[in-house]
């Protein structure tokens, strides 16, 4: 027990060591290279912890030399233009004065539920609030608001349709039926549901509309009284 106990404190005291000179940003905010090199030497170091039979030197050894080899693919990331688009990646516009960008969305593995929650998380609660939004390459998230995007944001926004599909939990809550929708989707030359990219709607019933490949609409739905 002692014998673990003691190797135990030596292996903390090399980690705490390594990733201290790893640098902040390996504490904060990691590239996926820095990620992968993190995951790495935390299960190196597991293994003697946790098994005597393994010489201790063979853990220093291997922590060290993930160490080093970070402190390689940092400096090819600083150096070389082209690999580090490779390594790290380049962040993704997601949201443009067009509307969403649904391409970009797809390559990120996010759809429009995502990038509401994100926009939201920014301080945000329309998607007309903002001129552009991103994903920076680390996974943070970034909006440029519009000049004077505290008058877009009236009420809550709900989503009606995501993908062409609607919400039907959401359609109840304002008291309309997708019937209705249809029909206020049809005037506004939307005459397909699948090829909707996102509806959604607030409670003094301004509505955004985007359809794929194009352009999105800001229009008011008319409600007899205020949603919510």
């Amino acid at each position: 027990m002692g014998l673990i106990i003691i190797r135990t404190i030596l292996i903390f005291i090399t980690l705490l060591f390594v990733m201290r000179l790893m640098g902040k940003r390996q504490i904060g905010e990691m590239q996926p290279y820095e990620l992968v090199i993190t995951l790495i030497i935390a299960d190196l170091a597991c293994i003697p912890m946790a098994d005597t039979s393994i010489p201790l030197t063979y853990g220093f050894i291997a922590v060290l030399t993930v160490y080093f080899l970070h402190q390689l693919v940092c400096l090819i990331d600083l150096k070389v233009p082209k690999a580090k688009k490779i390594l790290s990646g380049a962040p993704s516009i997601v949201l443009n004065k067009n509307g969403i960008d649904e391409t970009q969305l797809a390559k990120n593995n996010l759809d429009v539920c995502d990038l509401i929650e994100s926009l939201r998380g920014a301080g945000y609660f329309s998607l007309d609030a903002v001129d552009y939004a991103l994903y920076e390459a680390g996974g943070s998230f970034s909006a440029l608001p519009k000049k004077e995007y505290k008058n877009q944001e009236n009420s809550l926004s709900v989503l009606l349709v995501n993908g062409g599909r609607f919400d039907e939990k959401n359609v109840a809550l304002t008291g309309k039926t997708k019937e209705e929708y249809l029909e206020i989707l049809r005037g506004q030359g939307s005459n397909e549901l699948k090829k909707v990219l996102v509806l959604t709607v607030d409670g003094n019933g301004k509505a955004y509309l985007q359809s794929k490949g194009q352009k999105y609409k800001v229009f008011q739905i008319p409600f007899q009284e205020r949603l919510w």
